[in-house]
């Protein structure tokens, strides 16, 4: 066991300024997502084209983070999250040239790849290694930084939209957001502490040959995919929520109040379900929250009303809310933290290739079927199969804790 904590007050100082820079880089894609559909319209009509867009921006955040990942551990956080800070700046102005591959290019490489890839990743990583007690509360609360995002942007941008037209609204938030991260991560991003001594049979930075009895790789992989399959069904009410309440004769201003009512709901029981996930582990956090998202997936299509389609929201932000930073938890408990640079990375590219698939699929299928029924029907389907791979490795894990018994 731990000779001491290494958890101080300036270990929660970190991750609240952390959850504010997160906050301020996952700003930049509600702006496609609340816009969705006046940037269709000066585009061609087509939802798809988009929603590729802000798949392509979740997907470059992904694939950006493994790379961003070791360089943040071999050159430290603060140069990560400074670039990648301008890399979003740089992509918001690309975004609005007005032509799809522009956005593509905005949204995919600089927006994603190069810019909340240093953001994203690397922030998980970092705050992990200030806490050693209250790891999985840590967790819940910097990977609220999209939902604080989503919380607090949405009815900002619509009316920013409705008065001055996205282009200056993607211009404008680039500018804001480098004002605020660069400042931040530069006074507040320190070097994180060194971990204390551990004893045999710990996990600082042994090698585990075995994990839940099995080869350490299946099981990383087997949780990499769960991540996938629940994130395809956790974007497309995200990515979709404004334009679904317009194609009803809901405002736009309701639906994005909507989004915030989503998005809130998730910032506020996240910290609850880290409180748990402290407590009852990371696999059994991911399991009971993907049977709750399921559930409110679910009734998505089954109403379309105002007051049904809030209800639903907020049922949706409740129940989806603890599963990303329970994935990485599972990762901090199963394996040693001289793979952290690198499994967390990969496991949020899965996570976010999930939420670029599940946006662009709800667009997509939209533009077949000209209503949303059949993308949300998909996304209750993607959600039943990651309730089984993660019932599976509970089952596993409780199955080798009885036999270690």
């Amino acid at each position: 066991m731990y000779t001491h904590s290494i958890e101080t007050r300036t270990s929660w100082v970190v991750a609240a300024f952390s959850l504010i820079v997160l906050g301020m880089g996952f700003g930049a894609p509600w702006i496609t997502a609340v816009g969705l559909k006046s940037i269709a319209a000066d585009m061609g009509g087509s939802r798809s084209v988009v929603s590729l867009g802000s798949a392509l921006s979740w997907f470059g955040a992904a694939a950006g983070g493994i790379l961003m990942g070791r360089i943040a551990d071999r050159f430290g956080i603060r140069w990560t999250v400074i670039f990648g800070s301008v890399m979003i700046c740089i992509g918001l102005i690309i975004s609005t040239g007005g032509e799809p591959w522009q956005l593509y290019l905005g949204h995919g490489l600089f927006m994603g790849f190069l810019g909340n890839a240093g953001l994203n990743a690397p922030l998980y990583v970092y705050v992990s290694r200030w806490f050693d007690r209250r790891r999985g509360s840590a967790l819940a609360l910097i990977s609220s930084g999209g939902y604080l995002a989503g919380f607090v942007w949405p009815t900002i941008f619509e009316r920013a939209i409705a008065n001055y037209g996205w282009r200056w609204t993607m211009i404008a938030y680039g500018l804001f957001q480098v004002a605020v991260v660069i400042p931040v991560a530069a006074i507040y991003l320190k070097p994180p502490p060194e971990m204390p001594v551990v004893a045999a049979g710990g996990t600082g930075g042994e090698t585990k040959l075995r994990v839940l009895g099995w080869n350490p790789n299946l099981v990383f992989g087997l949780l990499a995919f769960a991540a996938f399959l629940c994130c395809v069904t956790m974007s497309m009410p995200q990515a979709h929520l404004v334009a679904l309440c317009t194609d009803l004769g809901i405002s736009a201003t309701v639906g994005a109040a909507m989004l915030s009512v989503l998005l809130g709901a998730g910032l506020l029981s996240r910290q609850v379900w880290g409180w748990a996930s402290d407590r009852i582990g990371g696999l059994l956090t991911a399991l009971t929250s993907s049977a709750l998202q399921g559930a409110a997936m679910t009734g998505f299509l089954f109403t379309q009303d105002e007051v049904g389609l809030f209800t639903v929201s907020t049922a949706f932000g409740l129940g989806f809310s603890a599963l990303i930073p329970a994935y990485v938890l599972v990762i901090r408990e199963l394996f040693p933290m001289s793979e952290a640079h690198w499994r967390v990375p990969t496991l949020l590219f899965m996570s976010g290739t999930g939420m670029a698939t599940g946006g662009w699929l709800a667009g997509y299928l939209y533009d077949v079927y000209s209503f949303y029924a059949p993308a949300f029907a998909a996304g209750v389907a993607f959600n039943l199969a990651n309730l089984s791979v993660l019932s599976f490795l509970v089952i596993r894990q409780r199955t080798v804790k009885l036999a270690a018994a």
